[in-house]
């Protein structure tokens, strides 16, 4: 039971002759400059003038010609560096065992595994009759479908209840937007059936796997919209089942644990809604648990006898009730709220429950039977992730869950709820890698308002002060597990010391955590991100000259706006599809996410939020002054944080910057968010990123 996944940014002209490696005299020679044409923002703040806002326009010619240029400048950078790129890739490939599999899972008598081949990109989905012949059968091999396309991404994968069909879709363009196709299992062919534009907000089959429920988006890219589709019939025959007008809130879908219920989930970032359909009667109408109240979260499950909801009714960090099956509005208490202690997901078996909660930023698993009694999974001190692995089956004494840390590869376990035993399965196999030579540790830095904040370090035992990354995200309540990288070990293995920071607006700590680092408190994110780096230098780990700070999307928001309010503590900076043009994107409703995200940012039309999200806005606060070393990267399809804010941002450093640090964009023009789809190009990807720190650091 968790929430569906958030989708986690005038004048005629034409461009001149800059683009063609002849910039202003006092630039570098081979550095592209962006024209300026005339636009004003009216806002509550007053007229703010935007010469950069025709990048927005991905048909304008000159948007392609200038990102194409960032582009060649972008090779022109890292070519005296390729040597080191290509080492650091080697590197990376070395550690990986690039032929593998996972641990084969039992579901409705099949056993299911994924395997990967050496030199293929991606993987290959298999079953077979037994644990020992999981991979016998290919049910779906991505690197056929993805034949003829420079990117794939798989969306659904869903075997019907019969176990005969297989639901499955593919992005082949990074915008998010999946076709739907149905397989027969038996024949290995796809049946005629073809659903375009669907989302990545889940399915759900039918108990008698002749209907299967889908998600559409809106011109927002919202997932809003739920069909139910017959198999063997055409698109235009589809039912809409389900609508969600209200552009606050998102819509999801799945099936209980038990697949006796179809529950479709509305949420917004403050509240929630469950419908439900009894997968046993598709063609019955939707019927909703509890209406929507503001302030109000909840998501059901089926336990068999009875409902359970997780819900932050009257309980800041969720608790556990319980609801009748003839009346799943009717909710008691069941496992109590316990402050601080951030309950983020049950699942259910068939005879107990297991519970996914942060604790003092470390994450735990805790076994709940039948009567509220409850044991926690084991697991050691150092800073670690645990989470739930594939637990299929519904009848079973045994939970499956995988761990890793930053020095231990990713493992999975099995854990006996009965008799508390555990036994290994898997732990990654990680050639050429000594692990002993590394440490990590658990360390409290103090913000400027006296909040300590924790973060988690590796490094060599040993270490002296050297480099350090500081990795940050800060937003949407995600919380940030430590995680093992092979790619990391091209720094840590050179001296450096990587850090990951878990600052405000996230939920590490709990609720408290994430209202403490949003809307009007946003601006703690960014200064327990810097109180992190203050910390590290003041105990004398790192060397307070080669500090560089790294994030994704919202987390590229942090990377600005830490550089942009204290330029000083940073000497790098990797921003991946940054989330750094906030007013104008926030400001502007017909634009992807904007209308959801108000609960999250605010709403700059109107003060008070025109004022705050204007102190920290990284493309409002570029000024002149000497900016960092900066490597930036955009996705032309990305339909999260469109690739204009990144490139604006990069226009405007160019434009008024007072130094000559090496200024890098590099946009996909084939992806979107996530970036390169193949494993060899997504470790080529960070080869070049661990290439760029090197060589401006190091």
């Amino acid at each position: 039971m968790v929430a569906p996944a958030e989708p986690t940014r005038r004048a005629p002209y034409r461009l001149t002759h800059t683009l063609a490696g002849m910039p202003p005299a006092g630039t570098p020679s081979n550095e592209p400059r962006a024209p300026h044409k005339p636009f004003v923002h009216t806002r509550p703040t007053g007229d703010s003038h935007d010469p950069f806002h025709w990048l927005r326009d991905r048909d304008d010619p000159d948007t392609i010609t200038y990102l194409e240029a960032e582009n060649r400048h972008a090779d022109e950078w890292f070519a005296p560096h390729d040597e080191l790129i290509e080492t650091v890739f080697r590197e990376i490939k070395s550690r990986i065992q690039e032929t593998d599999q996972s641990v084969p899972m039992l579901k409705d008598s099949w056993w299911y595994a994924t395997r990967t081949v050496e030199g293929s990109d991606y993987a290959i989905h298999c079953r077979g009759r037994a644990r020992e012949t999981a991979t016998e059968t290919v049910l779906l091999d991505e690197n056929a479908e993805a034949d003829g396309h420079d990117y794939f991404s798989i969306g659904s994968f869903d075997v019907s209840p019969d176990t005969r069909l297989l639901a499955w879709s593919s992005d082949t363009d990074g915008s998010e937007h999946f076709t739907m196709r149905i397989r027969d299992l038996t024949t290995g062919r796809d049946l005629d059936d073809v659903i375009i534009d669907t989302s990545w907000a889940g399915t759900a089959w039918s108990a008698d796997s002749q209907y299967l429920f889908y998600v559409t988006y809106d011109e927002q890219e919202r997932p809003s919209t739920v069909w139910r589709h017959r198999v063997g019939s055409a698109q235009a025959d589809d039912v809409r089942i389900f609508d969600e007008p209200d552009e606050r809130f998102y819509v999801g879908i799945d099936l209980t644990r038990n697949g006796e219920w179809i529950i479709i989930d509305a949420d917004s970032k403050t509240s929630s809604e469950s419908h439900l359909i009894p997968a046993d009667e598709p063609l019955t109408p939707a019927r909703v648990v509890r209406p929507r109240a503001d302030d109000l979260e909840y998501h059901i499950d089926h336990w068999g006898d009875r409902f359970i909801v997780l819900t932050n009714l009257d309980a800041v960090d969720f608790k556990l009730m319980t609801a009748p099956n003839d009346d799943p509005a009717s909710w008691t208490d069941f496992i109590a709220h316990t402050p601080g202690n951030r309950i983020t997901r049950a699942d259910t078996f068939a005879d107990h429950l297991v519970i996914h909660e942060w604790v003092e930023a470390q994450p735990q698993l805790r076994i709940v039977q039948r009567d509220g009694s409850s044991t926690s999974v084991p697991v050691g001190d150092e800073p670690h992730d645990i989470e739930l692995d594939s637990n299929p089956e519904w009848r079973t004494d045994w939970v499956r869950f995988a761990t890793e840390s930053m020095t231990s590869p990713g493992s999975v376990w099995e854990h006996n709820v009965r008799t508390g035993e555990q036994v290994l399965l898997k732990r990654q196999p990680t050639p050429n890698v000594d692990l002993d030579r590394y440490e990590s540790e658990r360390r409290w830095a103090v913000a400027p308002d006296g909040t300590r904040v924790p973060y988690d370090i590796v490094r060599l035992r040993g270490a002296t002060p050297g480099p350090a990354l500081v990795y940050a995200y800060g937003s949407y309540e995600a919380s940030m597990p430590p995680w093992f990288s092979v790619a990391r070990l091209s720094l840590v293995d050179r001296g450096w010391t990587w850090v990951l920071a878990h600052p405000r607006g996230g939920g590490e700590m709990g609720r408290r955590w994430y209202l403490e680092g949003k809307l009007l408190a946003k601006r703690n994110t960014f200064d327990d991100t810097n109180a992190v780096a203050d910390d590290l230098v003041a105990a004398g780990l790192v060397d307070g000259q080669r500090l560089a700070v790294r994030g994704g999307s919202a987390g590229g928001l942090l990377v600005g706006a830490c550089i942009t309010l204290r330029p000083e503590l940073w000497a790098a900076g990797v921003a991946e599809v940054p989330f750094v043009d906030v007013v104008n994107t926030m400001s502007d409703p017909s634009l992807p996410l904007t209308v959801t995200e108000w609960e999250e940012w605010g709403d700059p039309r109107s003060e008070p939020f025109a004022s705050y999200m204007l102190s920290y806005s990284p493309y409002d606060n570029t000024s002149a002054r000497d900016y960092p070393a900066l490597f930036v990267t955009a996705g032309l399809n990305d339909p999260r944080v469109a690739y204009h804010e990144p490139a604006k941002w990069v226009a405007r450093i160019r434009d008024v910057r007072t130094n000559d640090a090496p200024l890098v964009l590099r946009t996909e023009m084939g992806a979107g968010h996530g970036g390169a789809s193949g494993r060899y190009d997504r470790w080529r990807d960070e080869a070049r990123v661990c290439a760029f720190l090197i060589a401006v650091l190091s």
